[in-house]
């Protein structure tokens, strides 16, 4: 089973106007609203793609019910955990200007509310999937990826972090089984500025050396690079289609590659069909969904 968690859920308000101002009383020429946040995005593709996981994080006040309402109507399976204090976020992004939101705050997590989530985790078991994406709400503390991957990955666990930063540094001891920066953060991790491919790929190769199993790159239009446990280093170009949206590509990246891996144990399909969903997210107005991302599947060499 793969497992999902989302620390900070949303539900994501998106608008649209027609010739924003600023200090003006402007009016919504559509909107739309959705469950947001990078484990649910993952979680969301899966289902699209037709693996089932357990969505898992933590939700508050009429927002938090809000996002699990619209979870299970979508058929997801949810675990999460109510939190007393503070609500879940909510997030404003104007789609008439492009990369333009607002993001809310989300609840303050408290120890014992912590305690209950490692409960929850400490069932999992050898072989299960867990995927650990996105930001980190107040009262968590900044280890709690690497404190999470400490009791994970005795078990047998493998463990898949979508992060950047210390996040993404503190897990790599635990050897986890995917790790996926985009080029900027892995560039960030190494303190230079990714120049392409090539440089993607020797740096991609250094962190299989600083612990990662496997790791995949997202580079937006240039495609993607993947470097394996067993030494191996590919690279994909991004497929031809026009950019409609860039929000969850990676997740959907992410899920891809999951789905491709668990039903073929095969990285070169996995990392196929991790570009393919990404594409498929990118060129779509949603999330990815089956249908796209298997043609773009059959598209790709």
């Amino acid at each position: 089973m793969i497992y999902t968690v989302t620390f900070n859920p949303s539900l994501d308000y998106v608008i649209t106007t027609e010739d924003f101002a600023l200090g003006k009383t402007n009016r919504a020429k559509n909107e739309q609203i959705f469950p947001g946040g990078k484990g649910i995005n993952v979680s969301i593709v899966l289902k699209n793609l037709g693996v089932e996981s357990t969505a898992i994080g933590f939700t508050a006040g009429f927002t938090g019910e809000e996002i699990q309402r619209r979870l299970k109507a979508m058929g997801l399976r949810t675990d999460f955990l109510p939190v007393r204090e503070g609500m879940s976020r909510i997030n404003v992004k104007l789609k008439s200007i492009e990369g333009t939101e607002l993001n809310g705050i989300g609840p303050r997590i408290s120890r014992e509310e912590t305690r209950m989530l490692f409960e929850r985790l400490d069932r999992l078991q050898k072989g299960d999937f867990l995927v650990l994406a996105g930001s980190v709400p107040a009262g968590l503390p900044d280890t709690i990826y690497g404190e999470i991957c400490g009791r994970m990955a005795p078990k047998g666990v493998e463990l898949v972090v979508d992060a950047a930063g210390e996040l993404l540094k503190q897990v790599l001891p635990y050897r986890p089984f995917l790790i996926k920066p985009n080029c900027q953060e892995l560039g960030e991790l190494f303190g230079a500025e990714i120049q392409g491919k090539a440089q993607a790929a020797s740096r991609a190769g250094r962190l299989v050396e600083m612990g990662a199993k496997n790791v995949l790159v997202s580079m937006a239009g240039q495609g993607a690079v993947f470097a394996a446990e067993n030494g191996t280093v590919c690279e994909l170009d991004a497929p031809k289609g026009t950019l409609v949206n860039g929000v969850g590509a990676g997740d959907s990246m992410v899920a891809g590659f999951l789905k491709g891996w668990m039903e073929t144990r095969d990285y070169d399909t996995a990392f196929k069909m991790g570009v393919a969903a990404g594409s498929a997210c990118a060129f779509s107005e949603f999330l990815a969904d089956a249908e796209k991302t298997e043609k773009l599947f059959r598209e790709i060499t």
